[in-house]
């Protein structure tokens, strides 16, 4: 199950998940000022990290393939990955949280902490692997030095 299932769709599974908790969970519903300002502006923030992150990648004329890392030509080590090896991945999370809070549930945070767990396990961690072998010693300085989420 490794790298077979694109992480948009892993995305699109885990967002289905916190609307059905949010829509039919009984307990858990919370509320404050300012919670869908908060949404948004972490939903556009996650767009903006989003587009930066592929952006890089396409100016570094490198693959942005999730099912298949090996295609990867270089290593993306500057502006957003100087400070998060998956800002893609990063991105995501933040529109899940971001969704979360305008479902108002707050276990919707348990869903997403899911996707973290799922797509550290059968994405990044293969991910790493197979950039591990094709890159080596670069990358593993680049681990070493970059953190995985945030």
């Amino acid at each position: 199950m490794e790298l077979k299932l694109p992480p948009v769709l892993i995305f699109f599974f885990f967002a289905l998940i916190m609307y059905l908790v949010g829509e039919f969970l009984p307990v858990g519903f919370f509320d404050f000022f300012g919670r869908f300002l908060l949404a948004e502006i972490l939903m556009g923030l996650a767009g903006l990290i989003g587009l930066v992150s592929l952006i890089q990648f396409f100016r570094s004329k490198t693959s942005v393939d999730p099912i298949k890392p090996q295609k990867a030509s270089r290593l993306v080590t500057s502006g957003l990955y100087n400070y998060s090896r998956n800002p893609m991945y990063l991105a995501l999370l933040m529109i899940l949280l971001g969704f979360g809070l305008f479902l108002g549930n707050a276990f919707n945070t348990l869903v997403a902490a899911g996707f973290v767990g799922y797509m550290n396990r059968f994405q990044i961690i293969p991910e790493e692997k197979i950039l591990l072998d094709k890159f080596g010693k670069d990358y593993k300085a680049y681990i070493t030095a970059t953190r995985r989420w945030f």
